[in-house]
């Protein structure tokens, strides 16, 4: 089995073959080759993978109900369109033989398809950077399972009016108690974040960002004021994209609102509680069963939560509950907030 891809081949399969020399060859670092063995699985029926499956070399077999309903071998004009192309996978593909393909995220094709047409697309904005160890900026967003729940018109629009701003080690790109103007992405470089604490005035460290992590949503989602200072530890290229454009095109279709009476169905179903607010605040009056992580410090403590587990998270009125459910939705965490923070919660369930 060849172990690299062969630009030519690329070239062949639809709908990349619409787009310009420049385009494809900057899709073609985008993508591996990757080896199936035989009768082991590419995808199967009902599978949710956004992503155009093309066969390079082998044979594959398109299964339905245990029955073999085509075969397509790689080559053939069959394997030069995305196999099965539907989302849920309405069958399941299994390798006949030993088999590459490419998997293709169909988000990023979209993209790329629309911004070629529109004539408003710039490879410049989409180069690899020169540090072998850093990933796609864009290829890990759209690989975040919260993206899939955004409408791909939103996506699109989120690429198209995000703006590129360069910075150099030690510069300030938000600061404490600012008021937030927009949510950014790294695209190349590496940040760290700091708060500053009546004890500890220079800041303490709590969290160090890299290509492909985001920031900055938490002061747009409240309203309220930068609850951190983030700043570049090597020189960077960050996208931004603005207060009006990240809550319509991202916030909103991200966020699952839950009255109590949804919200304790998720907790009956094995859900988690989880307070936002301060220690003070939780202590003072909390739902009975919940974790306290303040948002300052979500960011930080995220990967302490159990992935297989959805959280509905409170606060007092829903403001920094969504800025924490849309931090964990990045996360691929499953979140629902409380509509009208702890004061909706039935008298019983607190706990003063």
């Amino acid at each position: 089995m060849p172990t690299e891809i062969d630009p030519n081949a690329i070239k062949e399969l639809s709908p990349i073959n619409s787009l310009n020399h420049e385009n494809v060859q900057d899709l073609i670092k985008k993508i591996k080759l990757e080896t199936i063995n035989p009768g082991h699985y590419l995808f199967k029926k009902g599978d949710m993978d956004k992503a155009h499956v093309y066969v390079m070399k082998g044979t594959i077999e398109l299964v339905l109900n245990k029955k073999i309903i085509k075969t397509i071998t790689g080559g053939s004009e069959d394997s030069k369109h995305p196999i099965a192309h539907s989302f849920p996978r309405t069958v399941s593909a299994r390798a006949k033989t030993a088999t590459s393909i490419i998997r293709v995220n169909s988000d990023m094709l979209d993209i790329m398809l629309t911004w070629d047409q529109t004539g408003s697309y710039s490879v410049e904005s989409l180069e690899e950077s020169d540090n072998d160890d850093s990933t796609d900026w864009m290829t890990r967003i759209l690989q975040t399972r919260a993206f899939h729940r955004i409408p791909p018109a939103n996506i699109q629009a989120m690429f198209m009016r995000m703006e590129t701003a360069h910075y150099k080690p030690g510069d300030i790109v938000i600061n404490q108690d600012d008021t937030g103007d927009y949510f950014y992405i790294i695209k190349e470089g590496r940040c760290m974040v700091t708060r500053s604490t009546p004890a500890n005035p220079k800041g303490v460290k709590l969290a160090t960002l890299s290509v492909g992590d985001s920031f900055g949503e938490e002061a747009l989602i409240s309203e309220s004021k930068r609850n951190a200072t983030v700043t570049m530890l090597t020189e960077g290229n960050l996208m931004r994209l603005n207060k009006d454009d990240f809550n319509s095109l991202l916030n909103e279709p991200l966020l699952n609102w839950a009255d109590y009476a949804e919200a304790k169905k998720v907790i009956d179903e094995g859900g988690l509680w989880l307070d936002v607010r301060l220690p003070a605040e939780y202590k003072a009056k909390r739902i009975k069963n919940s974790i306290n992580i303040p948002l300052i410090f979500l960011r930080m403590k995220a990967n302490s939560l159990d992935s297989s587990k959805k959280y509905v998270i409170y606060c007092d009125t829903g403001r920094r509950s969504s800025a924490a459910s849309f931090l964990l939705n990045e996360r691929d965490i499953t979140s629902y907030v409380l509509t009208g923070g702890v004061d909706n919660a039935a008298p019983d369930d607190i706990e003063e």
